[in-house]
């Protein structure tokens, strides 16, 4: 991952590219717009910011510039993640469960991955 953490702002840019794939700046503002109002010249000018901070690259296609993000969903939550954990959890992961379950409710299916989760982290530490 890169050494600029991406911003709330990024990371709502990013969730659009990782669902959508490649877009055009267009593209992801209308989407944006969907939630709330931003302007098309400030989605571009966040979306140029991460291409100069390397979570972004732009292709062009014809006369569109095309964006696609460098960095994979995955590791952006995992680190996301683990410097919550260490930051506002105190390196306690069954504080952050517990928060997390107590401020969202899980759906049954939800709920039988994490158990499915939790029984194999069991017999892996057997």
């Amino acid at each position: 991952m890169t050494d600029q953490r991406p911003t709330e702002a990024e990371l709502e840019i990013l969730a659009i590219l990782w669902k959508n794939g490649p877009s055009t700046v267009r593209a992801v503002n209308e989407e944006l717009n969907s939630r709330k109002n931003v302007g098309y010249t400030t989605t571009l000018k966040f979306m140029q910011i991460m291409t100069e901070k390397g979570i972004v690259e732009r292709s062009l296609e014809g006369r569109m510039h095309i964006y696609s993000p460098l960095l994979k969903e995955e590791e952006v939550q995992s680190s996301l993640v683990n410097r919550l954990l260490e930051t506002a959890f105190r390196g306690s992961a069954k504080t952050l469960i517990l928060q997390a379950l107590g401020n969202h409710r899980a759906s049954e299916e939800e709920l039988t991955e994490i158990k499915a989760m939790i029984k194999k982290m069991e017999e892996d530490s057997l």
